[in-house]
């Protein structure tokens, strides 16, 4: 199977926020400070390895499908959908926000683009599947970090 020009440039789309996700992980990583930071500097080891395996697996699945895949900086830079990450020193309580916001916006993307990759390659649709699921995972987990026990959550009705 060849790839289309709109699943090459959905998968792309996927790319750039994945390899994005993976340098703000680090960007924080190296430089929150405050409460909790051990346990946050771990959590996003985790993340990042995360990005960049998915990222790895995207590339790689637009290889096999005859697409060219672009992790270039000046590419992921001009096209991530991810909100940019600041410079300097920033606290945990700051970071799990950004963090949380970045992920979101990850599975945003995918979940953007996800009917019309499932259409042409459902395949390909799988691997989103399985991305959106470890993220939303990794956002609740991180949003968990500041969470108050008041916060509003849905819940399954009573029967």
């Amino acid at each position: 199977m060849k790839a289309s020009p709109t699943l090459t440039n959905n998968l792309q789309a996927v790319l750039a926020d994945l390899i994005e996700l993976h340098i703000q992980g680090k960007q924080a990583h190296w430089n929150i400070v405050g409460a909790n930071f051990r346990d946050l500097h771990l959590q996003l080891d985790e993340i990042i390895d995360a990005a960049r395996l998915f990222a790895d697996d995207t590339a790689e699945r637009m290889r096999a499908l005859h697409a060219l895949p672009d992790g270039r900086s000046e590419t992921v830079a001009k096209s991530t959908s991810l909100a940019r990450f600041p410079d300097g020193l920033i606290s945990t309580k700051d970071a799990i926000d950004r963090i949380v916001a970045a992920l979101e916006a990850a599975v945003g993307t995918m979940r953007k683009v996800h009917d019309e990759v499932d259409e042409e390659d459902p395949t390909t649709a799988d691997l989103l599947h399985a991305f959106i699921a470890k993220l939303e995972q990794f956002a609740w987990m991180v949003a968990a970090e500041t969470m108050k026990t008041s916060a509003s959550v849905t819940a399954p009705d009573a029967e």
